[in-house]
């Protein structure tokens, strides 16, 4: 891929993490257990925990992939291999960790894509608040994710070809 393809996937990528941050930081800083709790009833405060835990883990993440991807764009000379190997990054630990969270606190129902609705599933009763936050940024992730797919494919086969390369 050309330099500017890429640096405009970075860039598009930059943004989308940047906007779900936001949403997730805004959302971590005024929320609390107690407030899951006496929102839902039959709630567990261990599940509770856990998702909380699980957007935190998230939210360093999407921080750590902004803050490379700015550092490459900002810097004096585009380092095409530097942003390929950031964006393969970004689409492992941040768009893969919130459609596959590590914590198993929600999943993603395959068959959403064919019905149009959200497909983040909680495996427990959730507040409104924070199902309208994964509905607002489960879109912005999605657009990612299927600019990555394509490019994370391109960008393995162009890693197994070094390793063929270098045995040779």
């Amino acid at each position: 891929m050309g330099n500017d393809l890429v640096q405009q996937q970075l860039t598009f990528t930059i943004r989308n993490l940047e906007v779900a941050a936001e949403e997730i930081r805004n959302y971590l800083n005024s929320t609390t257990i107690e407030s899951f709790m006496n929102e839902v009833e039959n709630g567990s405060e261990g599940d509770y925990k856990d998702i909380l835990d699980q957007f935190r883990r998230i939210l360093v993440f999407f921080d750590e992939g902004r803050e490379s991807g700015y550092l490459i764009l900002r810097s004096e000379k585009f380092r095409k291999g530097a942003a390929e190997k950031t964006l393969y990054w970004i689409f492992h630990q941040c768009i893969e960790e919130f459609f596959q969270p590590k914590l198993d606190v929600w999943y993603e129902d395959s068959r959403a894509a064919y019905t149009g609705k959200n497909a983040i599933r909680f495996r427990s009763a959730i507040p409104n608040q924070l199902e309208e936050l994964v509905k607002r940024i489960e879109g912005p992730l999605q657009e990612v994710r299927e600019e990555l797919e394509y490019y994370e494919t391109d960008y393995r086969t162009k890693m197994r070809q070094q390793d063929i390369d270098q045995k040779k």
